[in-house]
């Protein structure tokens, strides 16, 4: 049986019990805040209790690193929709120790690829079409300096209102604790 299966199928005693009315909330965040944090699989419980929020209290926007990596992506775009569709007056970027896309291996990620069928052709079209797969699929060196510079990219973006406050964080995946990160950080 595949993951998803059994997913699925608790999914039936899941809506048959009608546990779904423990969370049932508004699409408008309560606390007017959305966070941008990583996909890290430790942090799915671990995040909301660690700050105390519950289920429609917040919007979350995950991806990789918790990162910006493109001023017009789709983490931009949902940032959008936060602050001008769904109300939301604050930004919270949370990175992690530990993180996945800590000193990426670029060619190490190119290589596993490979190894699960991707051709070497496919790769050349991809660098031909104009993506350098090495750029893109590179991590970060410093968790900090990650978090400062996504902050700064969002506050720095021309459609981004100059009221929006936006704070850095790194949580610590195993107990939750979160320290904060100074904006000035990328120039010490």
């Amino acid at each position: 049986m595949k993951y998803s299966d059994e997913l699925f199928s608790y999914n039936k005693g899941f809506v048959e019990r009608e546990d779904y009315t423990n969370y049932q909330s508004e699409k408008y965040p309560n606390k007017k805040i959305a966070i941008l944090t990583c996909m890290d699989t430790r942090l799915v419980q671990l995040l909301p209790a660690s700050i105390g929020v519950k289920n429609g209290d917040v919007i979350v926007i995950k991806n990789a690193g918790g990162l910006v990596s493109h001023p017009f992506g789709s983490i931009m775009r949902s940032i959008m929709v936060a602050i001008y569709q769904l109300g939301v007056e604050e930004l919270m970027i949370i990175g992690h120790d530990d993180c996945g896309m800590y000193k990426l291996d670029a060619a190490g990620f190119i290589d596993t690829m490979q190894q699960r069928g991707i051709s070497e052709e496919t790769i050349s079209m991809i660098s031909y079409c104009g993506v350098d797969l090495k750029k893109w699929l590179s991590g970060f060196n410093n968790t900090e300096e990650s978090v400062a510079e996504t902050m700064n990219s969002i506050r720095n973006h021309p459609l981004i209102p100059r009221d929006m406050s936006i704070s850095g964080f790194i949580i610590n995946p195993m107990t939750g604790q979160l320290r904060k990160v100074e904006d000035d950080v990328c120039s010490k």
